[in-house]
């Protein structure tokens, strides 16, 4: 089992899925939602169609599509509030839901963007500690995924994935 962050475009990852931060609607969005559902194609936004809506702290599956994944799990965090508002346990039900989905599609790879530290506004330390501390407690569970990448967008995101323990 391994556990990696890297500065990567999580749109080129050949891994079993990566992860969508989405909004709760499945419509396509900025960021690497936008990424996601241009580098897929329009069958992407028609498949999302078909699942929505999906809740804060809940996660959805499609086909990749034309993506080097074979499937997207669009996992829907939440938006920044000040942090009393529920945020870190629905955070953590995104992260923890997508584990489930790809165990339970019998994936072996999937990759994460840092979900809701976008246009959602979630503190990017906070976000990672949950990241980190969410996906390691499916890790423990038996059947789970074999390879985890951290897909960060920056310098500083790779930072705050690597404060956390990961390679």
């Amino acid at each position: 089992m391994t556990v990696t962050a890297r500065i990567a475009d999580i749109t080129m990852l050949a891994v079993d899925a990566i992860v969508n931060a989405a909004n709760s609607e499945l419509v396509v969005g900025g960021g690497v939602c936008g990424a996601i559902h241009r580098a897929a194609g329009p069958e992407l936004a028609l498949a999302c169609a078909a699942l929505a809506p999906c809740p804060a702290g809940s996660a959805r599956i499609t086909p990749g599509f034309r993506l080097p994944a074979r499937f997207v799990i669009h996992a829907v965090g939440p938006v920044w509030r000040g942090g009393s508002y529920g945020e870190p346990a629905l955070l953590a039900s995104a992260y923890r839901t997508s584990m489930y989905l790809a165990r339970d599609h019998g994936l072996r790879s999937i990759a994460f963007p840092a979900i809701s530290t976008g246009i959602f506004g979630y503190p990017l330390d906070a976000a990672t500690t949950i990241a980190v501390a969410s996906v390691g407690e499916a890790l423990a569970e038996p059947g789970s995924v074999t390879e985890v990448i951290f897909a960060c967008f920056s310098e500083e995101a790779l930072a705050a994935y690597r404060t956390e323990g990961t390679d």
